[in-house]
């Protein structure tokens, strides 16, 4: 789905029902809207500009061990709940969210000059909002999940996950069902809304300024669930 440039205050709702009635787009019953965190923390206001940031020591000196800028760490450290890894010029942190992630979700890619982004204060909040403006705009019940990149452990690249649900259960939970050879499944709990958000990045390329998607066919539970099911319990966490 093709949308303008998004600024602060922004009617985010009203810019998707305009992009997909412009590109004739027929929506269904649980249809999924995936959108990109970056658009709602722009309309959301969660643009910090680097020149109102005065580093820390420790910003500083980390930053000249690795050759970054010394605002954008200190804007790393800020918003980061704890520190998970911090060594070889990487810095995985906890948000406040809960979210395990690199620099804590702050970010200058796409951004304005001299600025930063910040994650969403709280995603499901965005969703739910996003949720009930597109359900009522288009009078079918449909799914939101707003995604961000993210890299994964053990593994190379990155894909994009699901920060923020709503209108649909971001878990399909397999436990007690029995599979093809009559087995019971134990331990499978299929992460949808991560899954419907990685597939949404086929579409929603990096440069090719796409930062929202519908996806047809999906079977969605309706529910109340959120992102924040998505986040393994610290005490469930075997590597941290």
């Amino acid at each position: 789905m093709g949308l303008p440039e998004v600024a602060p205050g922004d009617d985010l709702a009203r810019l998707l029902v305009e992009a997909a009635k412009r590109q004739s787009l027929v929506l269904r019953q649980g249809d999924v809207f995936v959108v990109a965190q970056k658009i709602v923390s722009k309309a959301e206001g969660r643009i910090v500009r680097l020149d109102s940031i005065e580093p820390s020591e420790r910003a500083e000196r980390w930053a000249a061990e690795y050759h970054k800028d010394p605002r954008v760490i200190e804007l790393v450290l800020r918003e980061a709940a704890s520190i998970v890894r911090m060594e070889r010029g990487v810095i995985i942190a906890k948000t406040r969210h809960g979210f395990v992630c690199a620099n804590a979700g702050v970010d200058i890619s796409n951004a304005p000059a001299e600025t930063a982004l910040l994650l969403p204060e709280n995603p499901d909040r965005s969703a739910r909002m996003l949720q009930e403006q597109l359900a009522r705009a288009f009078g079918v019940h449909v799914g939101v999940i707003i995604s961000d990149t993210f890299g994964r452990p053990w593994r190379e690249g990155l894909v994009n996950v699901a920060l923020g649900v709503a209108g649909m259960a971001p878990l399909v939970d397999y436990r007690g069902q029995r599979d093809p050879h009559g087995k019971m499944l134990q331990a499978t709990v299929i992460a949808l809304a991560d899954e419907l958000a990685a597939a949404s990045g086929l579409v929603m390329g990096k440069l090719d300024r796409v930062p929202a998607a519908v996806l047809h066919g999906v079977t969605i539970s309706e529910g109340s669930g959120s992102g924040r099911d998505l986040i393994r319990p610290a005490e469930k966490d075997l590597f941290r």
